[in-house]
């Protein structure tokens, strides 16, 4: 396989972001059409070891590093991805009704702080399409999580009707569902990120599907504020929290456009902020998962010795590339026996304990 480096990063960083990730999707997709390249790649990303495996909701996850919502919005590259060595997959966010999302250019690149600033709006193909996708499918061989969020268009009275319409339609078609009410590129959508919302929600949900429901939260919550949501989401019935989204902390990036969300190493340090003062108050009492500027098996770990019992990546694949799991897992696993644990289990929350 090509260096990524030396040669395809190059070549996708002389293009615009949102073109370079069409580029990868178009690769990624056709891989499944490929199967010897699809097993030569997955092979050489594979590191098998039950230390790293968990049974989570029902199913094994090979190891704790997943894909983290945004990167494979419409589920076109779930085959594909099989091939990078990630444990999970979570898919979208997809909206009731198609979405071409805000007005380009959305996304931009900040290499020298290896991070994204994106206010791509949920463009996505809409619930009805990607649940075709899925329907060939699933079950797959790994988990999968879907991301799901209202349209744009319909009003805040109203929304609670779009989360409960996906959670119809995708109920049998997953493995969790995350619901985001934490993007900042729809509007008014983090206002529903209130305790009488995400109670109804959750209530709501229970009458539909016993299918485990996550919530995922924003980086710009003050942390007592993020800790009693989450709490509140877990007393109504929430099955975990995935903590944290983009930030719109624009001061955390020199010459930040100002629009949309800012992901990768600029918000390492206020993902885990938020993140470990959740951990504090919820480890050992629901699942919790952590994801923000996670761009190396060191940084992972310090988020599963907090309490996270999975981790997702999206940024940093852009600029350390697919090989970027397997490192990963490699040093989590280093870093395993250095501790002195033989499996992932014994460090998950070692600093709560």
């Amino acid at each position: 396989m090509f260096d990524y480096q030396t040669l395809i990063k190059k070549f996708l960083f002389k293009l615009d972001p949102e073109s370079a990730h069409k580029m990868t999707e178009l690769g990624l997709r056709t891989l499944k059409h490929l199967p010897i390249c699809l097993n030569l790649i997955k092979k050489k990303n594979s590191i098998a070891s039950d230390r790293l495996k968990q049974n989570i909701f029902g199913r094994d996850f090979l190891n704790p590093v997943g894909l983290a919502a945004g990167f494979d919005k419409n589920g076109n590259m779930i085959e594909g991805m099989t091939a990078l060595g990630f444990g999970f997959i979570e898919i979208g966010t997809v909206t009731p009704k198609p979405q071409e999302g805000n007005q380009k250019p959305r996304l931009f690149r900040f290499p020298e702080q290896e991070s994204l600033e994106n206010a791509m709006g949920f463009n996505n193909d809409g619930m009805s399409a990607i649940r075709e996708r899925l329907r060939k499918i699933y079950p797959f061989s790994l988990p999968i999580g879907i991301n799901i969020g209202k349209n744009k268009t319909t009003p805040q009275e109203k929304a609670i009707e779009d989360y409960m319409n996906l959670i119809g339609w995708f109920k049998d078609l997953c493995d969790y569902m995350a619901i985001n009410v934490s993007s900042p590129n729809t509007p008014g959508l983090r206002d529903l990120q209130n305790e009488v919302f995400i109670r109804t929600l959750l209530n709501t949900a229970k009458e539909v599907t016993q299918k485990p429901i996550l919530i995922k939260i924003s980086p710009d919550m003050e942390a007592s504020r993020a800790v009693d949501l989450c709490a509140a989401a877990v007393e109504n019935g929430a099955a975990g929290i995935i903590a944290t989204n983009t930030s719109v902390d624009y001061t955390l990036l020199s010459n930040a456009k100002r629009i949309g969300g800012i992901s990768g190493r600029a918000i390492q340090d206020r993902s885990f902020h938020i993140f470990d003062a959740i951990a504090k108050k919820l480890y050992g009492r629901t699942l919790l998962i952590s994801v923000g500027g996670i761009d190396s098996g060191a940084e992972a770990y310090r988020r599963i010795k907090a309490g996270a019992s999975l981790v997702q990546i999206y940024t940093a694949l852009v600029f350390h590339g697919p090989s970027l799991v397997r490192k990963m897992k490699e040093e989590i696993l280093e870093l395993l026996t250095k501790d002195g644990y033989q499996h992932i289990g014994e460090a998950i929350g070692a600093d709560r304990r």
